[in-house]
């Protein structure tokens, strides 16, 4: 089989033999695909290493089936997002999500637009905690573990924003107090982050920065992320 022109990106590189390098590219049509780029690493490459950075809209070719296809062409598709600090260190953070969180071969073209807009947006001064959140909270939707931040678990009463819930990853969040090893937030912050409204105060961000994290946490495993012991207690 082969695919021309796939919009895309580099989520993860990594060193193969002497000049080849193993890819996890995130495409439009095709979701998230394993790619050998041959020869990239060698003095006479035909193609570029430096156009198979991650955070660049690409333009990739590749042929085969199975797990692990060859790349034959990459590229660019305007300007690379040039991030620093915090901010790469979150993009970073995201690409290892997709790469974790994502099944090979499973087409989620609405969420690879959600990350080309996520990118615009770490780029500017908007609020990295609420991008990041907003994002989390999507990425599950996608993968069918959509957060429930409407109505009460226990009660199926509509979340009031000045009460206290606790959330529990297998069934939502339900009135605190009631049940045990939930995160505890806030109505307004479920409320908040279910109609993409504006960030909520730094109690409510902190708040759901935990619920998410136990949310993830859940479908990772014992191993957690490389990212989560890089930056700690940031966004």
């Amino acid at each position: 089989m082969r695919i021309t022109r796939q919009p895309a990106y580099i989520l993860h590189s990594r060193a193969w033999r002497e000049t080849s390098l193993l890819l996890e590219a995130f495409t439009r049509d095709f979701g998230r695909v394993g790619l050998v780029a041959r020869g990239v690493r060698g003095a006479r490459a035909r193609l570029q290493r430096s156009a198979l950075e991650p955070l660049q809209a690409l333009s990739l070719d590749w042929s085969g089936r199975g797990e692990l296809r060859t790349l034959t062409a990459a590229e660019p598709e305007g300007q690379a997002c040039t991030l620093r600090g915090d901010r790469l260190l979150s993009a970073m953070y995201v690409n290892e999500l997709l790469v974790r969180l994502t099944a090979r071969d499973d087409p989620h073209p609405r969420l690879f637009r959600r990350y080309a807009t996520l990118l615009d947006e770490l780029g500017t001064e908007q609020a990295l905690a609420w991008s990041l959140r907003r994002f989390e909270r999507d990425l599950l939707a996608a993968i069918g573990y959509a957060l429930q931040l409407e109505t009460a678990a226990d009660s199926g009463d509509p979340i009031e924003p000045s009460r206290v819930y606790d959330y529990l990853p297998e069934h939502g969040p339900v009135s605190a107090g009631q049940a045990t090893g939930g995160t505890r937030v806030h109505g307004s912050a479920l409320l908040a982050l279910s109609a993409d409204a504006a960030p909520p105060d730094a109690e409510d961000l902190a708040a759901l920065r935990r619920l998410m994290r136990t949310l993830i946490g859940a479908h990772l495993g014992e191993r957690g992320l490389q990212s989560w012991r890089i930056v700690g207690d940031r966004p």
